[in-house]
């Protein structure tokens, strides 16, 4: 079933890569800013599922920007070690603590703002 699902969602998940790539160095965006952006709200969890297959794609896909609507690095283990997430977040000048990210709404972008 599993495989069921995400052949019917490689066109939803191709499209959460697209807005992913918009994500500027220095900034996140959240699941559900996603997924309402793409005009499917209630898809947050979908948009989880496509971040943790990205790595998966031809074309990077900066997954390490996208988090949840707390700030929280919810799909950290996703990428092979647990601090790599927020190596990569800290390395672009996001201040990360206790898996968090410090002045979330300072580096928050939201797709229906930015990309309208």
């Amino acid at each position: 079933m599993k495989n069921l699902k995400k052949k019917n969602n490689d066109g939803f998940f191709h499209q959460v890569y697209d807005v992913a790539r918009l994500v500027p160095y220095g900034r996140v965006t959240s699941y559900g800013a996603i997924a309402k952006y793409l005009g499917s709200a209630q898809s947050a969890r979908i948009v989880g599922w496509a971040m943790n297959d990205a790595h998966s794609q031809k074309e990077f896909v900066p997954a390490h920007r996208v988090v949840n609507r707390l700030g929280v690095l919810t799909g950290k283990h996703h990428f092979g070690n647990s601090n790599t997430m927020k190596q990569l977040l800290e390395n672009e000048g996001v201040e990360v603590e206790n898996d968090q990210i410090l002045n979330f709404q300072k580096h928050f972008w939201d797709p229906m703002i930015e990309l309208m």
